[in-house]
């Protein structure tokens, strides 16, 4: 058999599946691409829904009731004061309202080490407070567990 006629089939039949090879390859990352950017559209899509579905509803779910909060405190509790936790003041509350942390259930989905970093910003006037049990106490608070929490409280000091 003649090698000069072997040889160029066998480098054709190579580049060939070579070729078809890549081929492939290209058209499954170019499939795989589109599939992502049309995860990413759905993802983007159902956020925004859900965004405006939770500004629509602004239901609040649980109601307070100041005057069971009065007769456990003995004074006029506001809804949403953030000063009825303890280790909390009026300068704190500005600190957590200046950074939109405004409601009770809001400092109760806070953790503790977020609370911290607010109080680090307001500067070392703050450093001796520690704000372990504020989450938990605006938790109680938020959800109306008025006796609880005054009981607990009188078992801290400073809010811890």
């Amino acid at each position: 058999m003649n090698w000069c006629i072997l040889i160029p089939i066998a480098i054709g039949v190579i580049c060939a599946l070579l070729g078809y090879l890549l081929g492939q390859s290209i058209a499954r990352d170019e499939n795989n691409q589109i599939d992502v950017s049309v995860y990413k559209s759905r993802i983007a899509q159902l956020e925004s829904d859900l965004a405006k579905s939770k500004t629509h509803l602004n239901v609040q779910s649980i109601l307070f009731d100041a005057d069971a909060a009065k007769a456990v405190f003995g004074k006029k509790i506001k809804e949403n004061d953030l000063t009825i936790i303890e280790g909390i003041g009026p300068k704190i509350q500005e600190l957590f309202h200046n950074l939109d942390i405004k409601t009770w259930k809001a400092l109760s989905e806070c953790s503790v080490a977020k609370c911290q970093t607010i109080l680090d910003s307001g500067g070392s006037r703050y450093k001796m407070h520690r704000p372990d049990t504020w989450p938990e106490q605006a938790k109680m608070a938020y959800h109306g567990k008025w006796n609880a929490l005054l009981d607990w409280q009188q078992e801290l000091h400073g809010g811890m």
